[in-house]
């Protein structure tokens, strides 16, 4: 299938690792023009110059004005954005117990007031141009909270229905926003995550990990290239009629529809 990415221009956020990087790498893979982006500037250009057409670009979202000036470098580097890619490291884990005001309101500010500033810079030449696919990589977690991940939880569930909102305003307009919601996908995230659980119970990672493994349908962890198609197709123009959705790519993990 041929998903109508060649020439279109991608942002993809925090893309210098995980699935922010499988994700630049998926959509490259189909002939867009991708601006690979992270606060290691060295690490962005280095792997966007593995890349048939591609910028790597050093920014750190959480500095005052960053979020408008990655836009206007991206604009002048590679031309108008047409695909917005949110991603971002997750806060540290924590418990809804242990959870106090100023833990929230950095969550807020990590994963969803970036991601907000974006959005606005980019809609408004994306509405007039007819096309837009804003895809946020989020988490299972707005679906089935995750113990343990309370910040994580709380922020990108916020973050999940500021999209929702925004997709009914501007679908008639030619502009897709859909989530992405990794499960348990082998990244040195999840990786973390499990060294984490195994410090907390007293086993060792491959405990943890292989206990993980046993709760999934699929038997396994999903790799990061299995995410990030999911990514690419969401944001090609075969898409153009899915929005205000969130798609799981979890192996059967989360029990609900």
């Amino acid at each position: 299938m041929d998903l109508g990415l060649a020439g279109r221009v991608a942002l993809v956020c925090a893309s210098t690792g995980g699935l922010g990087l499988a994700s630049a790498q998926a959509l490259a893979a189909e002939g867009a023009a991708v601006a690979v982006t992270g606060r290691r500037g060295e690490v962005a250009a280095g792997i966007a110059a593995g890349m048939e057409q591609a910028v790597g670009i050093g920014a750190d979202l959480l500095a005052p004005g960053a979020p408008d000036a990655l836009v206007d470098q991206v604009t002048a580097a590679l031309g108008p954005i047409d695909v917005l890619v949110l991603n971002g490291p997750g806060p540290a884990p924590g418990t809804a117990a242990d959870l106090d005001p100023q833990g929230l309101a950095a969550a807020v500010e990590r994963l969803v007031a970036p991601h907000v500033a974006l959005v606005r810079r980019v809609l408004p030449g994306m509405r007039e141009r007819g096309f837009g696919r804003i895809v946020a990589i989020g988490s299972s977690g707005i679906v089935s909270p995750l113990a343990h991940l309370v910040s994580s939880n709380a922020a990108r569930a916020a973050l999940a229905g500021y999209l929702k909102t925004l997709a009914g305003e501007v679908a008639a307009d030619g502009v897709t926003v859909n989530l992405a919601l990794p499960g348990r996908i082998a990244t040195e995230r999840v990786a973390g995550l499990d060294r984490q659980a195994a410090e907390r119970t007293g086993r060792d990672a491959a405990q943890v990990r292989a206990a993980a493994e046993a709760s999934i349908p699929a038997g396994r962890y999903g790799t990061p290239e299995e995410f990030g198609a999911l990514v690419a197709f969401l944001s090609s123009a075969r898409a153009s009629y899915v929005t205000g959705t969130a798609v799981r790519c979890d192996g059967g993990l989360v029990g609900s529809l």
